[in-house]
């Protein structure tokens, strides 16, 4: 693999850690600004539909500029936002400074993604991916962990400047290392994108991607407070399960790559339907201490896992036009699943099911989305390798 697809790993590291972070981190800004738990967790829904509106205006506005300085001016908006969370006065304040940041996140990825598959060989596009997007796992196995003990001895607002500094670090690298030619704009405009974009098979990967993330954040999102009141560890043990759960994640994402790689639509069905098993098996241990530490690192494994073969999918029906917009837009439903399962955690919480429903309310997301995804690889248009392939 080349050094640049590297290059766009540490980008991603820098990303998973400002949007993954606030979980740990979201009982400190609750006290901090006083206001309530759910209050608190819009700042994670927030940036999810910050990125669902900002990965195709940003997409729109740089389809045209060499994609190494949509990259390298992302990652200054990314950098800019941190430094504006770091010194936010008040929680409106913070709250539009996360959105802010999260204007970045879609199109780094999207981009980041298109680089990626041209980079490799075809036949390593979707470990390509995976290798891009072990950044965010590799932020939940370090990063989350760390930024989430820093913000527990130093207050919340140090692990933010510890983001910005990621960001300039993440800014000097893509600099030196993607080549100035890889990947050149392509030669469509945003109506043709658009079609492109209107694809049924499209959008019902990127349905399928809203409801498989969405359950995966209905836990995670409270996921703190769960293992705290529910399972009774200590705050201090939160740290350590994170990095169970980051191990999860990178094992998941590289599993998922090399698997899709192979068998794309079979990896797909696959690991929604493990996602939900474990979700589902979820609601019984949570109870635990031993049982919910493994649970945790299986949901890592298992969400993750279904990240390449998703994004594989998108931009293979999105060929031929489009594939930049298309590819941020699953972004964008990534964090669109991550939003709806934020509020859905809230509203199963509010309206007195408790922490302990979390689970298995989550686990009829990825249902939804498995039955999405068989609905999608199965109206493929018969005759085509692809959709044989995928089929079989």
């Amino acid at each position: 693999m080349p050094l640049a697809l590297y290059a766009l790993t540490i980008g991603a590291f820098g990303i998973g850690v400002t949007e993954f972070v606030i979980m740990g981190l979201l009982m400190q800004v609750s006290a901090d600004f006083g206001v309530s738990l759910p209050t608190a967790g819009v700042l994670i829904s927030g940036y999810a539909l910050g990125v669902m509106v900002g990965a195709p205006l940003m997409t729109v506005w740089t389809a045209r500029w060499p994609r190494k300085a949509t990259l390298l001016a992302l990652m200054a908006v990314f950098t800019l936002g941190n430094l504006a969370c770091a010194l936010a006065p008040n929680y409106a304040t913070l709250l539009a400074a996360r959105v802010l940041t999260s204007f970045a996140h879609g199109t780094f990825f999207g981009v980041g993604s298109v680089v990626a598959t041209q980079l490799v060989a075809p036949q390593q596009r979707a470990s390509a991916i995976a290798i891009m997007f072990t950044g965010l796992t590799v932020a939940n196995v370090l990063g989350v962990p760390f930024g989430t003990w820093l913000g527990q001895m130093q207050g919340w607002r140090a692990t933010f400047w510890a983001v910005a500094i990621v960001g300039i670090a993440a800014m000097a690298v893509i600099a030196a290392l993607v080549p100035r030619d890889a990947g050149k704009p392509e030669l469509s405009d945003w109506r043709s994108d658009l079609r492109a974009l209107m694809r049924p098979a499209v959008l019902l990967g990127l349905l399928a991607t809203v409801l498989g993330f969405g359950g995966v954040f209905v836990v995670f999102t409270y996921i703190a407070p769960l293992l705290t009141q529910i399972s009774g560890f200590a705050d201090a043990a939160v740290s350590p399960i994170l990095l169970v759960f980051g191990g999860g994640l990178v094992i998941g994402n590289l599993l998922g790559g090399k698997f899709a790689d192979r068998h794309l639509g079979p990896t797909l069905l696959g690991s929604l339907l493990a996602l939900a098993i474990v979700m589902g098996l979820m609601s019984f241990v949570v109870h635990s201490q031993v049982l919910t530490v493994i649970f945790v690192g299986l949901l890592g494994a298992a969400a993750f896992a279904t990240v390449p073969p998703l994004q594989m999918w998108v931009l293979e029906k999105a060929s031929g036009a489009g594939q930049s917009l298309a590819s941020s837009f699953n972004i964008g439903a990534f964090n669109l699943g991550n939003a709806l399962g934020a509020w859905l955690g809230g509203m199963t919480i509010d309206h007195g099911l408790g922490l302990t429903a979390l689970p298995w309310v989550g686990a009829l997301m990825p249902l939804a989305a498995l039955a999405t995804a068989w609905i999608g690889l199965r109206s493929g248009k018969p005759g085509t390798r692809r959709s044989a392939a995928l089929e079989a």
